[in-house]
């Protein structure tokens, strides 16, 4: 099987912005929620009526995704902070450090990923934050794995992040 190119390169940079810093088994699980996020984007074939769930056709697991459908949820800015243009670590999606053994680390990871072989320390998660920050989504929510410094999430199908409740207005009285 060729793996392209860009598709490894992007998910690399991606790990390299979001956790180069962190240990080993961190990059791996990032990756991981990567593949997790494109497998959940892959539309499920139709079902074939009356066959049993795992039979050909019955479709009980979602077919694996391609180089693009990875590469394509590393792009998204809401999964990956640092895709946004105004987060700190951006800069290092465009030109990371030539030589940077971190670099090297997110790289064959990212092989690995794209490959399939790559195992799933997370859980099938599909939503992730640094221990460090508590994003709105997640205050109700408990995470299904704690690896280096990342927790991840896994939301149910059809299930939407936990929303802030609006502010309540209180009418101010009005003194005679």
């Amino acid at each position: 099987m060729t793996i392209p190119r860009d598709a490894t390169e992007t998910l690399a940079r991606t790990l390299y912005a979001e956790a180069g810093r962190r240990p080993v088994r961190a990059i791996e699980a990032l990756a991981a929620l990567a593949v997790n996020r494109a497998r959940a984007a892959v539309p499920r074939p139709p079902r074939i009526p009356g066959a049993a769930p795992f039979a050909r056709g019955g479709h009980a697991r979602l077919p694996e995704p391609g180089a693009q459908e990875v590469a394509a949820a590393c792009r998204d800015p809401f999964l990956f902070p640092s895709r946004n243009p105004r987060h700190p670590a951006h800069a290092l999606l465009d030109a990371p450090p030539p030589g940077d053994p971190a670099l090297a680390i997110c790289r064959r990871i990212a092989v690995r990923a794209v490959g399939g072989t790559l195992g799933d320390p997370t859980g099938g998660a599909t939503h992730w934050h640094p221990e460090e920050e508590l994003p709105a989504w997640a205050l109700a929510r408990m995470p299904v794995e704690e690896v280096g410094g990342l927790l991840f999430y896994r939301l149910e199908t059809g299930a939407r992040p936990a929303a802030p409740t609006a502010p309540v207005l209180v009418a101010g009285l009005v003194a005679a």
